[in-house]
């Protein structure tokens, strides 16, 4: 089901953009944006062809259709630890999207947010975006681990919001049930909210268990919202659908009317939302196999790494990315540059444009590939260093 022969790169050199298969020159292999290359679930595409059967496509609710919601939050408490009811899921346009509107709903301008350092682009651009002033708390780029010294120093009369990302992106770092109440005890104590991204919660190595961020305690439960999305997973990143979750109602309900998510302004794709909603309760034995070729990749790309001599490997819990450490002495750009130019293979580097400060000295490799496409794509890498 994931070989090279599944793959059709007719259609990915015509869809696949973000910096993979549509957007590079041809002969070239992208290992960047976090997307698979696979096709979506036989399920989901024979449910969106049997939505749209009887020819219409009417509004929906503006903050969700019930069948959405209930898929989600049934997902998330029979595989997250959640506690949540259908009227705590508001559906929204991508889990960016998501991360944008809470940071809009909590953030004045001048206001600060503590995020993770390194961290994908979009908490600090979420942040900067609403108006408000991003601080940085380190993050172990080995082994994910949070200085809570630093992110106690970080907190002042203008910070409101501590953004975590669980499991982590870069890292692949899923943070245990002990990591997350202490940072629900240093919010509660500031009266902060907390947003826990938690698109990537779904890939998941070695049986490990996932408790999505309000499980833990009531402090966190209190004040915090989660994000949801399905690009990962289920690889529907072009439907655009996402969901932000929150176990208070009342706020859920300010929120969805202070984001306009309560008339035509905004509202999401009632197709998107049935992909879903499909991908949830339909395409979970389609996902098991996929998470399993996942593993795979990533232990078969450890091995190669490890034994390249031009990067040190990190072994992820969670995600399919890699982030490695440079050996060679080369800046994470000149890296990339490197391997694109001398390799033509395409990797996203650890500079601050993409993961903050805290990157330099790294770079990111996707590997949701068959593993015919990943074995090329790291040996043109490591050769074109040893040539």
């Amino acid at each position: 089901m994931f070989s090279n022969n599944d793959i059709n790169f007719e259609a990915l050199k015509r869809k696949a953009y973000n910096g993979r298969w549509a957007t590079l020159e041809d002969g070239v292999i992208p290992l960047t944006a976090a997307d698979p290359d696979f096709r979506i679930a036989r399920e989901i595409e024979h449910g969106i062809i049997e939505y749209i059967k009887d020819g219409y496509l009417s509004y929906g609710p503006f903050s969700g259709l019930p069948e959405f919601k209930k898929s989600v939050a049934d997902h998330f408490n029979k595989e997250k630890s959640g506690n949540f009811s259908p009227e705590n899921v508001l559906a929204v346009n991508s889990a960016a999207q998501g991360m944008f509107l809470i940071a809009s709903y909590v953030l004045n301008p001048g206001d600060e947010a503590i995020i993770l350092d390194p961290v994908d682009f979009l908490f600090k651009k979420s942040v900067e975006t609403a108006g408000g002033k991003v601080n940085l708390c380190p993050v172990d780029t080995h082994t994910g681990e949070i200085d809570f010294e630093t992110l106690n120093s970080l907190i002042h009369s203008k910070t409101k919001l501590i953004s975590i990302c669980n499991p982590h992106n870069p890292l692949g770092k899923v943070y245990s049930p002990d990591v997350l109440r202490k940072v629900a005890q240093i919010a509660s104590a500031h009266d902060l909210w907390v947003m826990s991204d938690e698109i990537w919660s779904d890939i998941i190595y070695d049986n490990r268990n996932f408790h999505t961020y309000s499980s833990v305690s009531e402090e966190a439960r209190k004040k915090s919202f989660t994000v949801y999305g399905f690009s990962k997973s289920f690889g529907i990143a072009g439907l655009r659908i996402g969901a932000v979750l929150c176990n208070d109602v009342d706020i859920l309900t300010d929120f969805t009317e202070k984001s306009n998510f309560n008339s035509t302004i905004e509202g999401v794709s009632t197709l998107s939302q049935m992909a879903g909603s499909i991908a949830l309760e339909k395409a979970k034995p389609w996902y098991k196999e996929f998470l399993k070729h996942l593993q795979g990749n990533r232990d078969f790309a450890f091995n190669i790494l490890s034994h390249s001599g031009i990067v040190m490997p990190n072994l992820p819990e969670a995600t399919f990315v890699l982030f490695p450490k440079i050996k060679n002495g080369l800046s994470s750009e000149e890296f990339a540059r490197h391997a694109l130019q001398h390799g033509k293979v395409a990797i996203v580097p650890g500079s601050e444009r993409w993961f903050g400060k805290g990157a330099e000295g790294h770079i990111r490799i996707c590997f949701s590939t068959s593993q015919e496409i990943l074995e090329e794509g790291l040996n043109r890498m490591i050769s074109s260093f040893n040539d």
